[in-house]
């Protein structure tokens, strides 16, 4: 081969077969730069073989309708192959997304599996879960300990719910709960993420009446796709509060969100609680979506 040929052989060669040798962290850059396309195109052939990294971030891409159409469905079986690899990121963001629409006890066993390693999103709700008893056995004191640690980490609604707690507990069971949460390992310090992290627990507020669980929120870094027509037999239901002020409070923070546009809040009385539920919306899908897209700890409900 002559080297004039030599040297297009090369060329054509580096051109059409770069992403069989490209990286996660090169997709990462692809995503970063908004060519959402060409970062699903990196990451789709590494996840086929198995990186928990891609299969991660096609989740990501899944769920947030870059670079591939909007499937819930399609990112859950994504996330939970790099969860069942052990990827730590995948098993806190499927837990969350689980317990969002309301799949309590399957999020809650991937959120276990992430507090267990120290992930503080993941402390944050499983402790908030114990302390309540939503869906796992109540145990206040090992709850508090979960929480703790997640505001050890720094994450700032922890800290907001430690400083409930702190009115709720005794002294007590306080100093039980922090030598609990000294005595279990500390979370490693981690290489430079490879992943799309763009779930973040916003805020859990639990309070005195043991099943009033505000479940903690989860916030998508990207803006909310566009909301459907306002019709329909669905709504998102938000929390349930002790109080209707607090469920009031809750819905004038989030009413000027674009998923909620043309939806109106529905204040739902159950014994001593209110529910804070929104709608309408055309179908449970599209309830589904506008949680995802609205970053807010919910599930659709029917309308009733």
């Amino acid at each position: 081969m002559s080297p004039k040929h030599l040297v297009a052989a090369i060329v054509v060669a580096l051109i059409s077969a770069p992403l069989s040798a490209q990286t996660v962290k090169a997709g990462i850059a692809a995503w970063q730069k908004a060519d959402y396309a060409a970062a699903v195109a990196i990451w789709r052939p590494l996840a086929q073989r198995g990186d928990a990294d891609a299969e991660f971030n096609l989740g990501q891409a899944y769920r947030l309708g870059r670079g591939v159409p909007l499937n819930l469905p399609m990112a859950k079986i994504w996330f939970e192959k790099a969860a069942d690899a052990g990827h730590l990121d995948a098993q806190t963001t499927l837990g969350l997304l689980l317990f969002q629409n309301g799949d309590h006890a399957e999020g809650l066993k991937w959120l276990r599996r992430a507090a267990d390693q120290g992930e503080a999103r993941a402390l944050l709700v499983y402790g908030t879960a114990l302390y309540n008893g939503d869906g796992v056995t109540q145990d206040r004191v090992l709850g508090y300990a979960y929480v703790s640690r997640a505001a050890e980490q720094g994450l700032a609604p922890a800290k907001d719910t430690l400083a409930q707690l702190d009115s709720l507990m005794s002294e007590a069971d306080k100093r039980k709960a922090l030598a609990l949460a000294e005595a279990r390992p500390k979370p490693a310090t981690t290489a430079p993420s490879k992943t799309v992290r763009t779930v973040k627990v916003a805020e859990a507020k639990p309070v005195a009446r043991n099943k009033a669980f505000t479940a903690p929120k989860n916030v998508a870094a990207e803006s909310p796709r566009a909301s459907t027509p306002a019709h329909g037999d669905w709504r998102i239901q938000l929390g349930a509060f002790a109080q209707r002020s607090s469920a009031e409070a809750l819905y004038r923070r989030v009413s000027g969100r674009a998923a909620l546009a043309g939806r109106s809040a529905i204040y739902v009385p159950v014994g001593s609680m209110t529910r804070l539920q929104v709608g309408p919306f055309a179908s449970k899908a599209a309830a589904a979506a506008a949680c995802s897209a609205l970053g807010i700890a919910c599930f659709a409900v029917p309308a009733k």
